[in-house]
């Protein structure tokens, strides 16, 4: 399990910009995400919509997809290109990471939000970014890296929330103005070696499953095979035994075993809501008193072992279970066997080389109130609509 859960009071981590510190970054990450990250080159798509709302003075929300960990980092780049540093609202593990971490984050326009909990100081800090319009503010929406740069997850309501938050303060200020969420999209193509790239990481995993490499078969269907071991490895944990259906059926059985004991033990109820708002809830009941230090070591290793289940929820939500069926991509076969390795070793190794391509949509303006008599919100609507066209063009660049 990744360090994604800290058992410390919180403390909220307010931006820092430096102008200086933001230059020598933004020098710096083209040779950090070719070293770090296999990023090797960078494209932009209608960042002349991004820079005509800056010329108009509006605040900016930046919505984008979050399909690899250095998203955030090619975000910067488009910063670049339209000469603009952006904040950026991050989880609060990003900060207690290492002290250079902690250091640099804030300098380039970072701030922290504590997703186990209600965090006034990190929504104030947005909305007045937003009103202040001096600077883009650029999150995440789907809440969680995807690994599915093919597919949108849901969409936290939270972006809408604080656009319109910030409208609503823009509306009643001395100098009014629009606030505007521009969707973005970013698409990662691999141009490499892919059999290079993959069997390495295809045969340590098969070596860790005791088998012998599955040569005989097509590299797809060898992906394919490890993907069953794996959950069926899964299921005999958590199950009993392997289940006999699809994975497309297994795969929400497992999570319902995963989250609902956890959900009757901590009065958290379903409600039929997404995975990722179902985790939200359950870390926001198990992490509070974690931080107080005042429980047995018995009670703190109980909650430990719930955290990884929860953790292990959230993984599996990131599985369709069709992702490589028919003739896929090599970026979803990509995709699929470096989630594979991050869930059994917590990192994955660096591929290149892989060109990003960043779409930027058409501006949204945010109204200060929400239509109550939609099912949906409008502007989170409106987003995914614009994500998902762009997600169907980049297919194409």
């Amino acid at each position: 399990m990744q360090n994604v859960v800290i058992t410390k009071p919180y403390r909220f981590v307010p931006p820092r910009l430096s102008r200086f510190w933001s230059r020598i970054i933004q020098w710096y990450l083209p040779a950090y995400l070719r070293k770090n990250y296999g990023v090797t080159s960078c494209e932009f798509v209608g960042a002349e919509r991004l820079r005509a709302s800056l010329h108009a003075g509006d605040g900016v929300l930046l919505a984008s997809n979050h399909c690899r960990p250095c998203d955030p980092m090619v975000l910067a780049l488009l910063s670049r290109e339209v000469a603009r540093p952006f904040h950026t609202m991050a989880s609060w593990h990003l900060f207690m990471q290492n002290w250079l971490q902690s250091f640099v984050l804030p300098r380039i326009g970072g701030f922290s939000v504590h997703r186990e909990g209600l965090d006034r100081d990190s929504l104030k800090c947005a909305t007045r970014i937003l009103s202040e319009a001096k600077y883009p503010l650029a999150l995440f929406p789907e809440g969680f890296v995807t690994r599915n740069n093919d597919r949108l997850m849901n969409l936290m309501d939270g972006v809408a929330f604080l656009a319109r938050s910030a409208a609503k303060q823009r509306a009643s200020s001395a100098r009014p103005g629009k606030v505007v969420v521009h969707p973005i999209f970013i698409r990662y193509f691999f141009e490499g070696d892919l059999e290079s790239a993959i069997l390495p990481v295809l045969q340590d995993i098969e070596s860790r499953l005791s088998w012998q490499p599955q040569t005989q078969l097509p590299m797809r269907d060898r992906i394919v095979k490890a993907g069953h071991a794996l959950l069926a490895l899964k299921e005999i944990e958590y199950l009993g035994a392997p289940q006999p259906d699809h994975p497309v059926g297994r795969l929400p059985q497992l999570l319902q075993r995963l989250l609902t004991p956890l959900e009757q033990e901590w009065k958290v109820p379903d409600h039929g809501q997404d995975t990722i708002v179902r985790i939200k809830r359950l870390r926001s009941a198990i992490v509070p008193d974690m931080a107080h230090g005042d429980l047995a070591e018995e009670e703190i290793a109980r909650r430990w072992r719930q955290l990884a289940d929860i953790y292990l929820a959230q993984q599996l939500h990131c599985y369709s279970g069709d992702y490589l069926a028919d003739d896929p991509t090599p970026e979803r076969l990509l995709e699929t066997i470096e989630r594979y390795e991050e869930d059994l070793t917590d990192t994955a190794r660096v591929h290149a080389p892989i060109r990003a391509v960043i779409s930027v949509g058409e501006a949204i303006e945010a109204s200060p109130t929400r239509d109550r008599n939609a099912d949906n919100d409008p502007l989170v609507e409106e987003i995914r609509r614009q994500l998902g066209e762009m997600l169907e063009e980049s297919k194409s660049q």
